[in-house]
């Protein structure tokens, strides 16, 4: 990879960007692209900056010093970087998915948290026995974020949480309260309202293609970075 003037792209802390975005010159220069493609690359560049005609799309060029061939670049850009991730990433992404699935799943629960331990058996008594509402009391007496939202949290990935509270949601069913339990200063009292577990479509499809993609991408420019360290005689600016 040919590579202009190292040190002062590492002094500005560029290194890193110029190697991936070279990388992605290189990976994106055997896409190939049909004439409906071409034409479809350019209406969603125009159509995303509110360039109303190719007069625009020229000014628009000029503005950002870019010639023919690099306006090109940019405008099929996106579309190359999707073909390149299904060619050889998205037919991973079932996987990828069912890998990952624990952590995908997302919840809905409610919470209320406090310092007070008495309180939190107390509130916990209250809404067990239907004397009131969880909603109410987490709009009284939270003390965290939640009682803005009148105690509920998500949809939410149920991985998000505290490993206590996860393993604590995913061992009961939607509607049951947690008896109230301890996590660092704050005692918690919390109701599952509702576990949705994650499925295999095309939005999870795209994403687990987008990861994988990013992963190999991550792992090559570092691989890159590590070769230019090794290097003899670094440039010189």
């Amino acid at each position: 990879m040919q590579t202009p003037d190292l040190a002062r792209l590492a002094r500005y802390g560029l290194l890193r960007s110029y190697v991936r975005q070279a990388l992605l010159e290189e990976l994106l220069a055997d896409v190939p692209l049909d004439a409906q493609e071409l034409e479809a690359a350019r209406g969603q560049f125009m159509a995303e900056r509110r360039l109303a005609d190719e007069a625009a799309l020229q000014a628009y060029a000029r503005d950002q010093c870019l010639g023919p061939a690099d306006l090109d670049y940019r405008i099929t850009y996106p579309v190359r970087i999707w073909k390149h991730c299904q060619q050889h990433f998205a037919p991973k992404a079932e996987s990828r998915f069912l890998a990952r699935k624990q952590s995908l799943d997302k919840v809905v629960y409610s919470l209320l948290r406090t310092r007070d331990g008495g309180l939190a058996r107390e509130l916990f008594l209250q809404v067990s026995e239907g004397e009131a509402e969880f909603a109410e009391l987490a709009a009284r007496y939270a003390e965290g974020p939640e009682r803005a939202t009148r105690g509920i949290v998500g949809p939410v990935p149920l991985n998000q949480g505290h490993p206590d509270l996860v393993a604590r949601l995913r061992a009961v069913e939607p509607g049951m309260v947690l008896e109230p339990f301890r996590i660092e200063s704050w005692w918690l009292l919390v109701r599952l309202e509702s576990l949705v577990p994650a499925s295999f479509g095309p939005e999870e499809a795209d994403a687990m293609t987008q990861e994988l993609f990013n992963e190999w991408l991550d792992a090559e420019v570092d691989r890159r970075l590590q070769a230019l360290a090794a290097a003899p005689e670094p440039v010189e600016a």
